[in-house]
């Protein structure tokens, strides 16, 4: 992971992109992290697995939920297939 001012970033965005393609690219403001710079690749890899969190926890969540289950012939029933 590269660390870059906002400033550098001005000055050279072009290579700031290239560097971004092999790692990210942390920006900073008097000495503060502003913002990430990522390849789409990697955006599209981190995008993926939160998704993939959010799947399990909604499945956490539906299995936890009280009452009876409902068979799955009933639910291809209600949605017509």
């Amino acid at each position: 992971m590269s660390t870059i001012t906002v400033s550098e970033v001005r000055k050279s965005f072009a290579a700031v992109i290239e560097t971004a393609q092999r790692e990210a690219v942390i920006v900073e403001r008097r000495g503060e992290p502003q913002a990430v710079i990522l390849s789409p690749a990697e955006y599209g890899r981190l995008r993926e697995a939160a998704d993939e969190v959010e799947d399990v926890a909604a499945f956490d969540a539906a299995m936890a939920e009280e009452g009876p289950n409902i068979p799955w012939a009933q639910v291809k029933a209600d949605l017509g297939w």
